[in-house]
């Protein structure tokens, strides 16, 4: 049915007079998406909606969209007036005329229906930004000040307008960032000239019998233990009675897991309604033997489905159905005042990141089903959506993938504007009883939408600054009324809190530029040291993310590429927007300039901001493993304040980016990826802390332990001579805990003395008892004389100012390194094998899988990359693709610090 709509509607788009054929809705129960829209501006089209929402009007002229969602400009991509690949190289995207988007525009659909008796049909909206005025057939569904709010989803009875040729025209109104309720882009990136303005979640048709369900709402309550015993469900949705006479209805709820290995369960209950009355259906159930769902990291994600229908003498009136899973999430405040969250009772340390949507605000499952892969192969546990939250589909990929979430609202605009906000760029009006209303019908909406999901860790109300107490009291309320579950936090920082809902427990005190490794570890239990590794943190990174060459060759003119590298102090317009603290990588520039020398080139630039990023983010990631103790109290006396949680900034770009991403627009991982992948792709790891000289392990498991072991070896670079040599003896590794092993204090300083730099490596083993052993993880550090030295009383918000720096330019002197590369097609997979045949060390070597065009292959995932082989070593590294796509890997490209580029031809065998 929703192909043949489809079709309908792109016959209309091209000028076809007449309605479509086949309608788009025509059972009980059936909702669909308008699936593609006629686009035009209101200086072209006018604002007569009246004429403009009547069926049979020419759109010849008007651009025509095969999407159902898009904002403004996304929509004029998709048809074809702007071409991202142009918008996005160099500052092209400054020449877009904001002027045209300061006017309405309309967004235009034809579709048809089978009105009849008994029939109801109804309009969805799930979101405009930032406002708009809705009509159908000549008569208007709703103004545009009601429907108003980017989150703002409300539901229209249409059964009095509809006809069997139908036509909806939506009005919607310029988007200002400081005045609306809107989805914002605060610095992350140069506001799109439309302001995100459109309909860029899905609008929808339904059609009911006489009674009408709103979204399903699922309570779970778990047995203790949990899994051994029998869970109860009880299932909820509001009934709307559309007749002006009473109905008795059958509402029938059957439960059932998704897998098909448990038998359904189900409940039932009559009911009569009175006249156009509104009421809540609940349902309880019992399951049996419940299968747990667990975040990735510590087991499956079993999920159950919930289906609710409601009959009248066996004829079907409406259904709604929702996914759901079994597990609990509950969070408190240690003796810090941190906040540590719980997943079905484990204490569940948080290592997340940001995510950014696209930046005009596009969809798609799939990227997003690559994105959540990559991830998981990050080990990472969480994503936080600050004031980014998007479709169901998003959701129910984090439910089938095992990723937490943390949605919220966003910061720096309307959406903060309180009288104690003095942080804010521009004056804000302060909100308005209309802005109040529009705040609790968002909450309503998303709170709805994200119910269900086991995926949901937590929804943070506010993000810089807490809601003010007129304003938590909605939001609170709409929770209760959507049976709730997990916890409410009031804010991502510790500015401050309503009495109605407590602290938040965690932090926002930076950084966001370049600061050197030890950073994370200098950690003090009373805050002073900021971002360090230290309670819950949730938004920080030292502001790195790098692309490289190829990526950066898609957006970066050739003067662009030269300002890189021959002017660290430049503005950038692919940094962040204009003006704005991040213009510039003059921060990270004089860190990579004073360790590691001038660059002599482009390519010397990046593969030096590679090491940089690499260290970078294995060492904040580390940090945050190392330090976690047990959660809620370090086994460590270096240690007292565990560090329950951290929000790497960010995840991804919403365009073309030169920071704050752990892989690029394109999908590249580079060296930020493999640091951060390093530090947290392991389920046990064995991490190297710069501040005490000391080697942790760590274990972010619920299910390892046993004896370990780790091989601790120190190497000249120069020559490849050990300097020291010992195996650690760990007593015993137990689940979801960190531990200080052994000191190197005394080791490094004594090599430090005469070496300039030294390479630690170090080896985690397991130990079966009868002599096997296992590597479970390998990591290589290079080791300066000196750290660099952090100068913490004159930090800022977004960087802790480095007085002295470590230098590790004598590694621009490693002699030629020789590594021989084998690239075998392995099953699905590439397995490349790397030999050092030469007698000193090949620092930092890449791997690039390339088609038979020399582009890069993309989305892939590599199990190790920007390695460094001792003497000697023989490694072998696997690629795959991501999310199954079909690939023509034919080449790879190799490259290190001091390994010249060569290209190896995929064999196949």
């Amino acid at each position: 049915m929703r192909m043949k709509g489809f079709i309908a509607i792109i016959s209309l788009a091209v000028g076809s007079q007449g309605a479509a054929a086949a309608a788009l809705v025509s059972s009980p129960g059936e909702t669909a998406a308008i699936p593609a829209w006629d686009l035009q501006s209101t200086v072209k089209a006018g604002t007569d909606l009246e004429v403009l929402s009547r069926p049979g009007l020419s759109t010849l002229s008007w651009n025509h969209v095969r999407k159902p969602k898009c904002t403004l400009i996304g929509c004029l991509i998709e048809a074809g007036v702007y071409n991202e690949t142009e918008l996005f190289y160099s500052d092209n995207l400054r020449r877009v005329d904001q002027n045209q988007f300061s006017v309405p525009w309309i967004y235009r659909s034809e579709f048809s229906l089978e009105p009849g008796p008994g029939k109801h049909f109804s309009l969805q909206t799930h979101g405009i930004s930032s406002r708009a005025d809705i009509f159908l057939n000549g008569k208007r569904v709703v103004s545009s000040s009601e429907q108003a709010g980017s989150y703002v989803g409300r539901t229209y009875d249409i059964t009095t307008i509809v006809n069997k040729a139908n036509a909806l025209a939506i009005q919607v109104h310029p988007t200002d960032y400081y005045r609306d309720l809107a989805i914002g882009w605060v610095d992350w990136n140069p506001w799109p000239a439309d302001n995100g303005t459109g309909v860029w979640r899905d609008i929808e048709i339904k059609q009911t019998g006489a009674v009408r369900l709103e979204p399903l709402r699922v309570v779970t309550q778990l047995g203790t233990p949990i899994g051994r015993k029998p869970a109860s469900v009880t299932v909820k949705a509001r009934a709307v009675n559309h007749e002006n006479s009473p109905i008795t209805i059958t509402a029938a709820c059957i439960i059932a897991s998704v897998s098909g290995e448990q038998r359904s369960v189900g409940s039932n209950k009559t009911l009569t309604l009175p006249p156009r009355f509104i009421t809540d259906i609940t349902l309880d159930a019992v399951v049996e033997n419940p299968s747990i769902w667990w975040p990735r990291q510590w087991g499956d994600q079993p999920l159950y489905v919930a289906n609710l229908t409601i009959t009248t003498n066996g004829s079907l009136l409406d259904c709604a159905t929702s996914e759901f899973g079994f597990r609990t999430v509950t969070r408190t405040l240690n003796s810090y005042n941190d906040t540590t969250y719980f997943i079905n009772g484990h204490p569940f340390q948080v290592i997340g990141a940001g995510y950014a949507p696209d930046m005009f605000l596009r969809w798609s499952a799939a990227k997003w089903e690559a994105e959540l892969q990559y991830v998981l192969d990050l080990g990472f546990n969480t994503v936080r959506l600050e004031g980014k939250n998007e479709h169901p589909a998003l959701y129910s990929v984090a439910d089938r993938l095992g990723i937490m979430l943390m949605a919220g609202w966003e910061c720096c605009d309307k959406w903060e504007a309180w009288s104690y906000n003095n942080d804010l760029a521009v004056p804000t009006p302060i909100w308005t009883d209309a802005d109040y209303a529009t705040a609790n019908l968002s909450m309503l909406h998303e709170a709805a939408m994200l119910q269900p999901h086991p995926s949901v860790l937590t929804y943070l109300i506010g993000s810089d600054y807490w809601p003010d107490e007129r304003a938590t009291a909605l939001y609170l309320s709409a929770f209760r009324a959507l049976d709730w579950q997990t916890p409410i936090t009031p804010s991502a920082s510790s500015r401050g809190f309503s009495p109605q809902t407590g602290p938040s427990g965690m932090k926002m005190d930076g950084p966001y530029d370049w600061v050197p490794p030890n950073y994370w570890y200098d950690a003090a239990t009373d805050g002073s040291h900021l971002g360090a590794a230290a309670g819950f943190n949730s938004e920080l990174s030292s502001g790195v993310g790098t692309p490289e060459l190829p990526s950066l060759r898609k957006f970066l003119s050739p003067s662009d590429l030269a300002a890189l590298w021959r002017q660290p102090n430049a503005s950038l317009f692919h940094m962040s927007r204009d003006p704005s603290t991040f213009q510039t990588r003059t921060i990270y520039n004089a860190a990579l300039w004073a360790r590691w020398g001038p660059p002599t080139s482009l390519d010397d630039y990046l593969i030096k901001a590679q090491i940089m990023d690499y260290e970078a983010t294995r060492a904040q990631v580390e940090a945050y493993t190392a330090l976690w103790g047990t959660g809620t109290g370090s086994t460590d006396s270096d240690a007292t304040r565990p560090a329950t949680g951290m929000i790497y900034w960010m995840l991804n770009n919403a365009w073309p980016g030169l920071h704050w991403n752990l892989w690029d627009y394109y999908m590249r991982p580079a060296g930020a990826y493999y640091g951060a992948k390093t530090a947290a792709g392991r389920k046990e790891n064995v991490v190297f802390d710069y501040v005490r000289r000391a080697v942790w392990v760590v274990n972010r498991s619920l299910d390892r332990q046993g004896k370990r072991s780790v091989e601790v070896e120190v190497l000249r670079p120069r020559d490849g001579r050990v300097l020291f040599k010992e195996v650690v003896t760990v007593g015993s590794t137990r689940p979801n805990t960190s531990q200080k092993v052994a000191s190197l204090d005394g080791v490094l300083g004594n090599v430090t003395v005469s070496e300039e730099v030294v390479f630690l490596r170090l080896v985690l083993l397991s130990d079966d008892g009868e002599g096997d052993k296992e590597v479970l993880s390998r990591n290589v550090y290079w080791v300066a004389r000196g750290l660099d030295e952090l100068d913490w009383e004159s930090s800022e918000w977004y960087v802790t100012p480095v007085s002295e720096y470590a230098d590790y330019t004598a590694l621009n002197k490693l002699p030629i390194a020789r590594v021989s590369a084998i690239a075998m097609v392995d099953g699905k997979d590439v397995a490349v094998t790397l030999e050092n045949q030469s007698g000193h060390p090949a620092f930092f070597v890449s791997l690039n899988l390339v088609d038979s065009e020399g582009r890069d292959v993309l989305p892939l995932m590599w199990e190790d990359n920007y390695v460094t082989l001792w003497p000697k070593e023989r490694i072998t590294l696997r690629a795959k693709a991501v999310g199954g796509r079909k690939w023509e890997p034919a080449a790879v490209h190799v490259v290190g610090k001091n390994v010249g580029k060569s290209t190896v031809r995929v064999r196949r065998k």
